[in-house]
């Protein structure tokens, strides 16, 4: 999850999207890529984003989470592995992310080697409630299917 904040885009799924506000983090602080690369990496028995990303290196500050899912693959593949499909989920109360899915399946699967139809994208609102609902951060969840090389 990331806090949202003035003065920084919003991107989600590779995608700028209109808003008001954008999500802040050291990156681009694309929460629906983050996810996803955590559910690759955990898939796989890698550690988290923040073991190859940092928050306080500075040559990465502002790195697209495109070049991170692009990561996540090279280091799945380099074991061996294999990524079958991820899907993710949203969790904020605005903007309708809807008109923006196709680009943000296309632009994940592009960046982890997969077919859109490979990548699931949507959202949920938490109905007004906590944090979320009143609209100071943005949540994702994410899953992947990742097949390992026996040991």
């Amino acid at each position: 999850m990331h806090r949202l904040v003035e003065g920084r885009a919003l991107v989600l799924g590779g995608v700028e999207i209109p808003h008001a506000l954008g999500l802040d983090g050291h990156s681009d602080a694309d929460v629906l890529c983050h996810a996803i690369a955590d559910a690759v990496l955990g898939a796989a028995g890698l550690p988290d984003i923040g073991h190859y990303f940092p928050p306080g290196d500075e040559t990465i500050r502002g790195i697209s989470s495109l070049d991170i899912l692009r990561r996540v693959a090279a280091e799945l593949a380099a074991l061996g592995g294999t990524l079958n499909n991820v899907d993710a989920t949203l969790i904020a109360e605005r903007p309708r992310i809807l008109p923006h899915v196709p680009l943000m399946k296309e632009r994940v699967a592009e960046a982890l080697g997969l077919t859109p139809g490979q990548v699931g994208v949507k959202a949920t609102t938490n109905e007004t409630l906590g944090f979320l609902g009143r609209q100071e951060g943005m949540a994702a969840l994410a899953t992947a299917c990742v097949q390992m090389p026996l040991a």
